[in-house]
């Protein structure tokens, strides 16, 4: 199959193009879409530094692209963004489709360890293959000057991907993230399904729990986060990711003006 991305669409946008490519991804055993916004080019030889989207439940790589208008500020700074999928599509696993918080367009980020869900690898598709396919395909690309950011799942996946790679990524922003899912019902369901029953194994995809395991943060993370949004005090809880943050790590050693929320009425 091939694995080398062939282009599908092509859009104007803001004197760039949104280009969505297609490709078979060997970590998740099919084919996968993903989009890139390309800003003019003020030369040939140009590079451009890359910013991962990370879209949220139910989503593919249509919806920030489609949705968001943030090509107008990418075009503006010389920024790429790459957008792709939320997970596997087309695998045909029993369940994968019955409900929208689980399995299609519900990767969670995550490298799944049960049998049933062994295709579900987000966080090696979004970590490991993609970067090196955009590197190996795309030359106007600086994929060594990456930032991530994200929505929801999103969100979560960016702050987990982040804190485990942050010699990847120059930056790290989420808005209204799932930012403590062992302790959320969304979290708990995925979790249970995609790594199994002991629940040390899902702090390694909790930023709440990252957060103490890796207290040399070298950048400010932000959150963007609605006071009205109705996911707030059961599904997100942000709250907890910033006490996290303000706790002692070890002795003499302690995290401050590690994370900013800022609370917006939506």
């Amino acid at each position: 199959m091939e694995t080398k991305p062939t282009e599908i669409s092509s859009g104007k946008m803001f004197g760039g193009y949104n280009k969505r490519f297609r490709h078979f991804s060997p970590t998740l055993g099919c084919s996968m879409n993903f989009h890139i916004y390309f800003p003019r080019s003020p030369s040939p030889s140009h590079k451009f530094p890359v910013l991962y989207f990370l879209s949220g439940l139910t989503c593919t790589d249509e919806n920030f692209i489609f949705k968001s208008g943030a090509q107008r500020a990418a075009s503006a700074e010389g920024v790429a963004l790459v957008a792709p999928d939320t997970s596997p599509r087309g695998l045909n696993v029993e369940g994968e489709a019955d409900s929208w918080d689980l399995g299609a367009g519900a990767g969670f980020y995550l490298n799944a360890t049960q049998e049933k869900w062994k295709n579900w690898r987000m966080y090696d598709y979004v970590v490991k293959e993609l970067p090196k396919l955009l590197s190996d395909n795309f030359p106007h690309l600086e994929t060594s000057k990456a930032s991530i950011f994200g929505h929801s799942m999103g969100g979560h996946g960016a702050l987990t991907i982040y804190l485990k790679n942050q010699d990847k990524y120059k930056s790290v922003s989420a808005f209204a993230p799932i930012a403590n899912p062992i302790n959320c019902p969304w979290g708990q369901k995925a979790f249970s399904n995609y790594l199994g029953d002991n629940k040390s194994d899902w702090e390694d995809y909790d930023a709440t729990c990252l957060v103490t395991k890796f207290p040399n943060v070298s950048s400010t993370i932000l959150i963007d986060q609605g006071e009205d949004d109705k996911f707030l005090p059961d599904q997100l809880l942000p709250h907890k990711f910033e006490q996290a943050c303000k706790k002692p790590m070890f002795p003499y050693c302690y995290v401050s003006n590690l994370v900013m929320i800022t609370f917006t009425i939506l």
